[in-house]
């Protein structure tokens, strides 16, 4: 997915934009003289007034590509896509207000369905460009920070909450506020099943938001904004970009978790959820089952470590150069190194290199080393020292499923401290359950 978003911004004030916004007038101009052709006397012109608006529609689309993320491929494919969406909508209207002849009939050039079909066609290509290997065309495209200073005094997104005090400075791109940089001491704090995450911050912080942050002015830094100006630079944010599981810029927002995609772009929305996917493509949708669209996703930044927290929906992401955390609902994914820890209501797993445990409703299985232990339906299994026991017992079965959740348990508040597997201390656990189960063998 990472494939999806590039770097960058063009400002929306530029000549060809406005000579876009023009011809939108034009057409608008277009489509009202058609409607009254009779009154004053047009009909004669109708084919001529007709294709004007359709070809000035395909002119606005394509002087507008590049308005929000700069000029792309895939973003020319979809200029062309959205013009024949509109064309298709001018012409089904049209019937009733009247079509020329090459635009109706068995003999018509261009039809309703026909220009549906190929914004349909032109949007899944869309789709499959942007998602491959092509660059970008070539625009220059930045972040802006406003130098205006407001008062911050904290902020609460449901589970997650900023607190301290300072100076909110405004992000925008173009004209649009896409997040907010906060000046001051803070501190987030996150609930999640492992316990509740708190993280003292490093000024600056950019918070990628929608929401108003920013309360009473306040006097500007000015050596503040420059400073966090190139710091906004997305190459720097995202060094591992195609690596990147989350990334937030603003209007560009990506998030890829267990059984879970999500982009989102100015022109573009992708959701693959277990429920189903949705697509949307301008005023284009796609969808199949019923995927949940988050109604937003907010990120909290540190711009000069590498702490980043993610919340989209029920989904939570904590990233550090030590460890990432991933919250959905009940479940939690922790990872630092090699080490992997899952728990959810039913099911808890740790993983480090070689060495694994899981535990389900019924069923557990411990592999260290060459010692590899499995229990299910009242039965345990025991491959140990190069030899093999099966143990018949709905007791035993029970006591290395309580076993292997208390191992998983010591061993997660050390990961969560900050320290490693501890192999010393788990290879004495894992000893001791053997032996307690060679017990049931006489």
């Amino acid at each position: 997915m990472s494939n999806w978003w590039v770097y960058g911004f063009p400002e929306e004030e530029g000549l060809r934009f406005k000579l876009a916004d023009a011809l939108k007038k034009i057409v608008a101009v277009l489509i009202i003289l058609w409607i009254f052709k009779g009154p004053l006397r047009l009909e004669s012109y109708t084919e001529y007034i007709v294709w004007s608006a359709i070809g000035l529609i395909f002119a606005y689309e394509l002087l507008s590509v590049g308005k929000w993320v700069g000029v792309t491929v895939s973003g020319v494919i979809f200029a062309l896509a959205k013009a024949f969406f509109w064309v298709s909508v001018l012409l089904f209207v049209g019937r009733w207000i009247g079509l020329p002849e090459s635009l109706s009939g068995e003999k018509a050039f261009l039809t309703a369905g026909t220009a549906f079909a190929y914004s349909v066609v032109l949007a899944i290509a869309g789709l499959l460009i942007g998602s491959g290997p092509f660059g970008r065309l070539g625009s220059k495209r930045w972040f802006t920070v406003e130098k205006k200073a407001y008062s911050f005094s904290g902020a609460d997104f449901g589970g997650v909450k900023l607190s301290g005090s300072g100076k909110a400075y405004p992000v925008k791109v173009g004209r649009k506020i896409v997040g907010w940089v906060i000046d001051g001491e803070l501190e987030v704090e996150a609930e999640t099943p492992l316990g509740r995450v708190r993280k003292l911050l490093s000024s600056p912080v950019v918070v990628w938001t929608s929401r108003k942050l920013g309360g009473a002015k306040e006097k500007a830094d000015p050596a503040f904004v420059e400073r966090v100006q190139t710091m906004l630079d997305p190459d720097r944010l995202y060094r591992n970009r195609e690596r990147a599981k989350v990334v937030d810029l603003g209007i560009i927002k990506v998030y890829e978790g267990d059984g879970f995609q999500y982009v989102k772009l100015p022109f573009i929305e992708v959701i693959e959820t277990p429920h189903g996917e949705r697509v949307k493509v301008g005023p284009i949708h796609v969808h199949e089952g019923k995927p949940v669209a988050p109604e937003e996703m907010v990120t909290i930044r540190e711009l000069g470590n590498g702490f980043q927290l993610t919340k989209t929906g029920d989904r939570l992401a904590i990233e550090t150069e030590e460890y990432s955390i991933e919250v959905v609902g009940s479940s939690v994914t922790y990872r630092s190194g090699e080490d992997t820890l899952r728990l959810s209501r039913d099911y808890v797993s740790l993983k480090s290199g070689e060495l694994s445990i899981t535990v389900g409703k019924k069923r557990a299985k411990l592999r260290i080393d060459d010692t590899v232990i499995s229990a299910s339906e009242g039965k345990v299994r025991i491959r140990a020292g190069g030899r093999d026991y099966t143990i018949e017992s709905g007791e035993a079965c029970q006591l290395v499923i309580r076993k292997a959740k208390e191992i998983i348990e010591e061993q997660s508040a050390e990961l969560i401290e900050g320290f490693s597997v501890n192999r010393a201390k788990l290879n004495a656990r894992v000893k001791e359950l053997i032996d307690e189960l060679m017990a049931y063998l006489g």
